[in-house]
């Protein structure tokens, strides 16, 4: 929220004598601050003169805090970005990675076969052929595209990049003028479309704007619409998405900038019950937190030695989603039903005295020659 940019300071004096430290914000800016839930810095100011130089410096302030609450209000992020209604996820061989997530749990399955999206690609008119698969991982929805070869598109540009992988993470909007508002005030806010499709299917036409927003964010961020709820309400299965970058200042400040939270850091020290391919691992790593309503964000920043499941997908991938989180009440007999389906458990490790309150255990299951992303079970006690 725009209150957490500026600090709140001393109420502003009414009435400045000559050469009296005062404040200068008039009451409708310190009430537009209040339906905006900001706080505007009330610092002190010099005036040296009085009449006419007193006015003219009173309106000079006033201005520069109304900018900058109008730049912090910009800021503010709409509701729907508080949940996650599903991942584009775009992949080389489509009916690879359909059977692969079947077995492991992808629910309400639909194969469109070949579909067209008619759209805009960098704000020039494009059409994309594609192999159109969607399900559910609990609440979220996994649409899953295969771009025909020979196109020039974001979904084969991110191919080419990084191979099979997880494209943008995608945010239901009530309607296509709130899709509207909400691209005005990204693009306000200096982020440009990357490209807009709508699919060709009749009753099940879904409206899709995804943002430029993997340069500095590491993912790109997706809007869609539908005339019918695109994802009915379903258990929770998926509790967080798992990016792994290089650093992560620069992309907390960039998601900041439009409105999310910054990232909350902590460092994750060694531990002897860590554990890589089977063998001890010691290794200390740094991790952001965004937390939302029925989801969060991890943010990994994983040395490069020693070998790490982090440092691999960097090296294989790029900077990108790494991972999906799953919580799960038997974590040994949840991982040996991927083991017996042949996705082996590559890292494993715990928080917290394990046994006890607020303490836990995960294992990494190399789903990753089904799509590029891996799953973490995790179980909490």
């Amino acid at each position: 929220m725009c209150g957490n940019r500026v600090q709140n300071q001393p109420k502003p004096a009414e009435h400045a004598r000559d050469g009296e430290r005062t404040t200068a914000i008039d009451p409708w800016i310190v009430s537009l601050a209040e339906k905006c839930h900001a706080k505007i810095v009330q610092a002190p100011f010099l005036f040296v003169a009085i009449g006419e130089r007193l006015l003219t410096m009173r309106i000079f302030y006033n201005l520069a805090a109304f900018l900058m609450l109008a730049a912090a209000c910009s800021a503010e992020l709409p509701d729907y970005y508080k949940t996650v209604d599903r991942v584009t996820w775009v992949v080389r061989d489509i009916d690879h990675v359909k059977k692969g997530w079947l077995r492991l749990g992808l629910s309400a399955v639909r194969d469109y076969g070949e579909v067209r999206f008619q759209g805009r690609y960098h704000g020039a008119p494009v059409t994309i052929v594609a192999h159109r698969v969607t399900g559910h991982l609990g609440d979220l929805t996994v649409d899953m595209v295969q771009p025909s070869p020979g196109q020039e598109n974001a979904f084969t540009d991110f191919l080419a990049r990084h191979g099979d992988g997880i494209f943008a993470v995608v945010h239901e909007v009530p309607s296509t003028e709130e899709m509207a508002n909400e691209s005005r005030r990204i693009h306000g806010l200096g982020v440009g479309t990357l490209q807009e499709l709508v699919t060709d299917k009749g009753s099940d036409a879904v409206t899709y704007t995804y943002f430029d927003t993997e340069p500095q964010g590491k993912f790109v961020l997706g809007l869609a619409y539908a005339e019918s709820r695109l994802s009915p309400r379903r258990k929770r299965v998926i509790s967080h998405i798992a990016p792994v970058v290089h650093e992560s200042g620069g992309v907390s400040a960039f998601w900041h900038s439009l409105g999310f939270p910054a990232f909350t850091m902590e460092h994750a020290t060694p531990r002897e019950d860590s554990r890589y391919r089977g063998r001890p691992l010691w290794f200390a790593f740094e991790v952001g937190f965004q937390n939302f309503d029925r989801i969060s964000y991890e943010w990994i920043v994983p040395p490069s030695t020693p070998p790490n499941i982090y440092a691999d997908f960097l090296k294989s991938h790029g900077e990108g989603i790494q991972h999906l989180g799953m919580p799960v009440n038997d974590l040994e007999n949840s991982a040996a039903a991927y083991e017996k389906l042949g996705y082996h458990v590559w890292q494993s490790g715990a928080w917290g005295d394990v046994g006890k309150k607020n303490s836990g255990r995960y294992d990494y299951m190399d789903t990753d020659s089904i799509g590029g992303v891996s799953v973490e079970l995790i179980h909490a006690y």
